[in-house]
């Protein structure tokens, strides 16, 4: 899962997240992400937590230093750097799902993505457009795609979903 750790954002995206966290829990998934105790990261965490499933929390050491690290993770994988971090997140993951961020979702997307292009891996990445949050980058890979710089179609590695249920389809599509 990638997120903002920011607070002042829409309150709706707290909401979707809160449904999607409950939905992860109900359904047996377990939520990889940041681990930190700020923003989208604790909303989604919280929200798993309550519904009885598991976090998994991957901290950049730095993060803990600061006391940052969310009080619900369940376990806790310490790691060095961010490069660290995203390395580890996509070898736990079996689906990338981006709610609203920031630069540090950017990079997270786009270390998915780049590395699905080349053959790293075949998990699908979604971003959750909550609200046309993602529509300006929707419209940059449209931009990028038509001048000829992604190879292939960028839809055969992201997935957009408006709501819970597109999720859930492109969950189910993914799995054996």
């Amino acid at each position: 899962m990638f997120c903002s750790a920011n607070r002042q954002i829409d309150e709706e995206f707290f909401t979707l997240t809160e449904e999607l966290g409950r939905w992860a829990a109900e359904n047996g998934h377990s939520i990889v992400y940041g681990g930190v105790n700020m923003g989208l990261m604790e909303c989604v965490a919280k929200a798993t937590k309550e519904a009885g499933g598991q976090t998994i929390g991957i901290i950049p050491t730095i993060i803990e230093k600061k006391g940052r690290m969310s009080d619900y993770v369940d376990v806790d994988i310490p790691c060095d750097n961010l490069s660290d971090r995203k390395q580890l997140m996509q070898d736990m993951s079996d689906v990338f799902i981006a709610l609203p961020g920031g630069l540090g979702t950017l990079d997270e997307i786009f270390t998915v993505v780049a590395s699905a292009t080349i053959g790293y891996h075949e998990k699908p990445l979604i971003l959750y457009n909550m609200k046309g949050f993602w529509d300006s980058l929707i419209a940059l890979l449209d931009d990028l795609q038509a001048k000829g710089v992604v190879r292939g179609r960028w839809q055969d590695y992201i997935k957009e979903a408006k709501n819970l249920d597109e999720i859930t389809g492109f969950i189910r599509s993914s799995q054996p």
